[in-house]
This record gives structure tokens, sequence and C-alpha cells, in this order.
């Protein structure tokens, strides 16, 4: 039988390792610096994922386009997996892998930053949304987990939870996530609290 103790002391752990890690501060505080110039440049952010990361990805786009910490103008950001109609056309006509790689290739523009969550980090279709950056001049970030996989070398920046275990992968996808957009917020914005 699983401790509620043991679960809550595992993604204590997790999350103290991420603050205990150097690398991965200065990582989510690249992440940030990325979509702050992307911002103030006049482009948007594209993010996706898969079951649990399609709602971190919509849950981020989200904090963006309305507020996190205080009111103010929204910030553009498109959760990919959110459109049922493109989604079972894509999935139907040419294939899931390609779920997100088309949407970026009809709406992504040069300058824009896609986030790619996905905590095996190996997704067929956020491999193939990294590709698609990659040939439109997208910035990619991804958000995955510890093991070695097909990301770390097609994300921009990738940025690997320290853990495989999913439930806390995630949990920490998205303490990263509220960071990013925290920064974000407060570099664009800050001064007109």
């Amino acid at each position: 039988m699983r401790s509620v103790k043991e679960e809550i002391s595992q993604s204590i752990a997790t999350k103290q390792a991420i603050l205990d890690s150097p690398q991965l501060i200065a990582q989510i505080e690249e992440a940030a610096r990325i979509m702050t110039d992307a911002y103030r440049n006049g482009h948007s952010a594209l993010l996706a994922g898969n079951g649990g990361s399609a709602a971190d990805a919509q849950h981020l786009a989200g904090e963006l386009v309305n507020q996190f910490y205080f009111a103010r103008p929204g910030i553009p950001a498109h959760s990919l997996s959110t459109d049922t109609s493109v989604m079972t056309a894509i999935g139907n006509d040419i294939g899931y892998k390609y779920l997100f790689s088309r949407q970026i290739e009809a709406q992504g523009t040069k300058g824009d930053v896609f986030i790619g969550i996905s905590t095996s980090g190996n997704s067929d279709n956020i491999i193939e949304a990294l590709k698609a950056c990659r040939a439109k001049g997208i910035t990619s970030i991804g958000l995955t987990g510890s093991k070695p996989c097909r990301m770390d070398e097609l994300a921009d920046l990738c940025i690997k939870v320290p853990s495989d275990i999913t439930p806390r992968i995630q949990e920490s996808h998205i303490l990263i996530g509220h960071i990013i957009c925290a920064i974000v917020e407060e570099n664009l914005f800050g001064d007109k609290k």
C-alpha cells in the first residue's frame, strides 16, 4: 500500500534536487529569458504535450493569456492540444505523430517559442514538433525527465527533471512552468503592477 507521507517525501525530494542544481536553476532562468525576448519582439508561445502533459500545456497557456500574480495585458500563448477538430483531422488524415508539427507549420512563425512537454522525452509527436521548429526557426524548450531521450538533441534548451517517476516529473514540470510564467510576467509588466 502506498504511503501518503512517502509520496509527499518523494515530491519534496525531487523539488529539492531542482533547488540544489545550479544547472537546472540556470536553465529555468534561461527559458524565461528566451520567452521574454520573444514576447518583446512581438512573438508568441506554442505549447504541447500528451495526456497529463497536454493538461500542463493548456494550464500554462492559460496562465500566460490571462494573468498569474497580478492583473496585466494578456500574453500570447497557444496550447496545441485543445482544438479537437484540428487534432482529429490531423490524426485521421496524416497520423497522430504529426499532431503538433502540422500545427507548428501552419501557425508558428520564426521567432516564436515552442514548449514541448514529455515525461519520457520520446513522444513521437513532440519529436516531430521539435523538428518542425528547427525548420521554421522557432526556438524550442523541452521539459522532460532524467533519462536520456530523443529530446536531448532536438530541443534548443532541454530542462530535465531529476527523476524517472512520472508523477514526480509532472509535478515538477508544472512548478517549472509556473516559475517561468512568473518571471516572464514580471519582466514584461513588473513596473506596471
